[in-house]
């Protein structure tokens, strides 16, 4: 058996929409997209260390598969995370499984949930899944989420989807490790009892 654990970066105010770049997901008409740049260089060496570095498995929305592809099946090589990120099986949530071309990737569809649940039941590394706020808010309706890896920055953006959209109830949770940036971006790993 297996874990799931979600990276995901977020506002102060819960916000996780496109911290990457303004194109990312301009969805509900969000145009603050790229919100995370100016801490992007920290924020990305300490994500490679704390949460890339041991063998995983992805576990991806599709659109969050389609902007990933295209950067890291051409990435450098020798660049850790790209190693990795390649390296990892790739399970894609998606109504339309065609052009699934990264390498390793696989389509999951019809009852999401169940299956998800049975990619955890079988042996293997840690499922990983990275931004996919759709997939996230079927993962937290579902109780499949074992941790919970946050980096929290020092930005509040008083509208965009947030990772407990729709007032998910969980059970407690355990801190199992934090640090935070020279610019104040906050780790958080939180674990399920």
């Amino acid at each position: 058996m297996r874990e799931l654990a979600i990276l995901t970066f977020l506002t102060l105010d819960g916000v996780m929409q496109a911290p990457a770049n303004p194109d990312e997901d301009d969805s509900g008409g969000f145009a603050q997209g790229g919100w995370a740049r100016d801490y992007w260089d920290e924020v990305m060496k300490q994500v490679s260390e704390e949460a890339m570095n041991e063998p995983y498995d992805l576990l991806l929305g599709r659109k969050t598969y389609d902007l990933f592809a295209p950067h890291w099946s051409t990435a450098p090589a020798e660049e850790r995370p790209a190693i990795m990120l390649n390296m990892a099986t790739k399970y894609v949530v998606t109504s339309n499984p065609d052009g699934l071309d990264w390498q390793n990737s696989h389509a999951i569809t019809g009852d999401v949930p169940d299956a998800i649940a049975d990619l955890k039941a079988q042996s293997g590394p840690l499922l990983q899944v990275h931004g996919s706020w759709c997939l996230i808010q079927t993962l937290l309706a579902h109780d499949l989420i074992d941790e919970f890896r946050l980096w929290i920055f020092p930005v509040v953006l008083g509208k965009g989807k947030r990772l407990f959209e729709n007032g998910v109830t969980l059970r407690n949770l355990t801190l199992a490790k934090s640090a935070a940036t020279p610019d104040g971006v906050t780790m958080c790993i939180y674990r399920r009892h």
